[in-house]
Order: C-alpha cells, then sequence, then structure tokens
C-alpha cells in the first residue's frame, strides 16, 4: 500500500480508502440492498490487514448503522486508522432525509456520530452535501466544523460534493482540509475547474465513486438489472440506453486494461489516482475482494498516450 499526505496540513492515509455506503444496508432511501454484518466486519478486518487505513462512512449510510458497524469492526485498532464521516444529512421518526447544515445540527450530529463509532473523536469529519436549502450558509457550517476542532472532538474537516464558489466561502473560515467529489473515467467533470482549485488550495482530495457505481466493475451487460432496493434501478446511468452506452465504453477501456495486465477495476482506480491532486480513490466494499482485488492500482503509473486514449473513450457519445 503506499500513502499520501492529505491536503498541506492533514495525516498520512493510504490511496485506497474503504468505503462504507453500501453496509449500511438497504433499510433507506438510498440503500444497496441487503448487507450482512458478518460479511461487512470481515472485509474491514481484511482492509486493515492489507495496509487499508482510511475508512470512510456518513451517519445517513443505512440511518446510523454503517457508522455502528464501522465503530466495531475497528475496535481495538482505532489509532491505526484514519476514520472519516460525514454530517449535514439528517432524518425523522419517518425515515425521512433533509439537509442541514446549521451550526446546532452539526454539533449535535458530532455527537451522535461519536456514539455510534465508539470513539471520543473523528479524525476526518465532512459535510455530506451543501446546504443548499438556505437553511445555512456554507459559512456557518464551516464554523460549526472549526467548533468541534476546538474542542477536540475533530481533528480535520471536510466537505463533499461543494463546487469551486462553495470551497471559497468555506475558506474564508478556516482551512478545508478535504473534499469529497465523484470522480472516474465516466465521471470526469471535477477536472475541469474543482481538482486545480483544491491543488492550488492545499486541499486533500478523496474521489468517491472511482467505478462509477460499478459501470466499471466489468460486471455489467446490456441486460443488468438491479433490485427495486437498490438506488441504481432508479438511475438514469445504470439503466436503459445510458447503461448500454456505458458497457460498450467499459467493454473499450477492458481492453486498455488487459493489454496493460490490469482488471478494469485496476485500470479505472489506477486513473483517479494519477491526477497530482489525488490523495485516495474510495472503493464502496460489501465483501473483501471489493477492495483488495484494487489494490494493486496504487503501484500503477499510467503514461500520458494511455490516459489520452482513456479519455477519448470517455468522451464518445
Amino acid at each position: 500500500m503506499k500513502y499520501r499526505k492529505l491536503g498541506k496540513n492533514g495525516p498520512d492515509i493510504s490511496v485506497i480508502g474503504f468505503g462504507s455506503w453500501a453496509i449500511g444496508g438497504g433499510n433507506w432511501v438510498m440503500g444497496w440492498g441487503a448487507q450482512d454484518d458478518r460479511l461487512s466486519h470481515e472485509s474491514v478486518r481484511a482492509a486493515l490487514d492489507a495496509g487499508v487505513t482510511f475508512f470512510d462512512t456518513a451517519a445517513v449510510y443505512g440511518l446510523g448503522h454503517s457508522e455502528e458497524v464501522i465503530g466495531k469492526a475497528l475496535k481495538g485498532d482505532r489509532d491505526k486508522v484514519v476514520l472519516a464521516t460525514k454530517c449535514g444529512l439528517v432524518w425523522d421518526e419517518n425515515n425521512h432525509i433533509t439537509n442541514n447544515g446549521t451550526y446546532d445540527s452539526i454539533i449535535g450530529e458530532a455527537d451522535a456520530s461519536l456514539r455510534r463509532l465508539g470513539t471520543d473523536y473523528i479524525d476526518l469529519y465532512q459535510m455530506h452535501w451543501p446546504d443548499t436549502g438556505a437553511k445555512a450558509p456554507a459559512e456557518e457550517t464551516m464554523r460549526a466544523l472549526d467548533k468541534l476542532v476546538q474542542d477536540g472532538k475533530v481533528r480535520y474537516v471536510g466537505v463533499s460534493n461543494y463546487d469551486v464558489p462553495l470551497l471559497g466561502k468555506s475558506l474564508a473560515v478556516r482551512h478545508v482540509d478535504s473534499l469529497q467529489p465523484p470522480y472516474s473515467i465516466l465521471r470526469p467533470a471535477v477536472e475541469k475547474e474543482i481538482l486545480p482549485f483544491c491543488l492550488e488550495q492545499g486541499i486533500g482530495v478523496v474521489a468517491y465513486s472511482p467505478l462509477t457505481s460499478g459501470l466499471l466493475s466489468g460486471r455489467y451487460t446490456y441486460d443488468t438489472k438491479f433490485d427495486d432496493n437498490d438506488w441504481r434501478s432508479r438511475n438514469k446511468a445504470h439503466t436503459g440506453e445510458a447503461l448500454r452506452s456505458n458497457v460498450d465504453k467499459a467493454n473499450k477501456l477492458n481492453e486498455i486494461a488487459a493489454g496493460l495486465g490490469l482488471t478494469l477495476p485496476q485500470l479505472a482506480v489506477a486513473y483517479v489516482l494519477a491526477h497530482p491532486a489525488l490523495t485516495s480513490a474510495i472503493m464502496g466494499v460489501r465483501k473483501p475482494d471489493h477492495i483488495l482485488s484494487v489494490l494493486p492500482a496504487a503501484d500503477v503509473m499510467l503514461d500520458q498516450a494511455v490516459l489520452a486514449d482513456i479519455r477519448g473513450i470517455a468522451a464518445e457519445s
């Protein structure tokens, strides 16, 4: 495993991180279907044994369940990892989820996450989505995150799914240690403005969904279907003509991967890690092989010709 520093002030973390959205299970609006907690525990332990030190979760994943699973699986090894979670998405007694970036909500959410994780500090606390509903400006959210750092409950602060203007507003309050954006061969939009801005400002980048939620797993066909309780069954990129187009691109990319002695997922992760702004690529995990099989990507160096070929395929209509 290789490690990189998270931005200009953050800790060293593994270049491949453990993503725990799916292990929250299917008991909420954006679930991945049923998940076995025993298998989730095994996945965490296997990743840790393989040198993975960055574990990313969120309060809303499984409505708290993912945090509980991660906390139990890492018990006894807390000091060996950089544990990240997220705030800003809250739910009511009917499991209705809303965005809330207000000062009081962020402070209260942190205490709840600490309890579920079974720890007295969070290494990286991230605003999950910007509060575009005008409940709170980005500056208010950042003041709350800064207070948590001052109180010793959080060590570093980050944001997820922010654009450059929102990052600028946040930086006016305090340094933002990390950004977590979606980034993959099939979703390269952040390469234009966001990644250069982060590189310039010393903001670490931990990209999520480097396999584009499975589209670059090499397992999908034109006929792939998802269970009704899997959010991909309602996602445009995973259904209909969009799915056919993405499968065609994946097949072409797989030819490049095979020529390099790689699997398609390894190529996809290596592509993301090739960008100089990147600190880590987060792999969504449901079973040990989902992360163990891509770890060789940490040692892959793609040359400019290969990168150009990959971008060319991604740009095809």
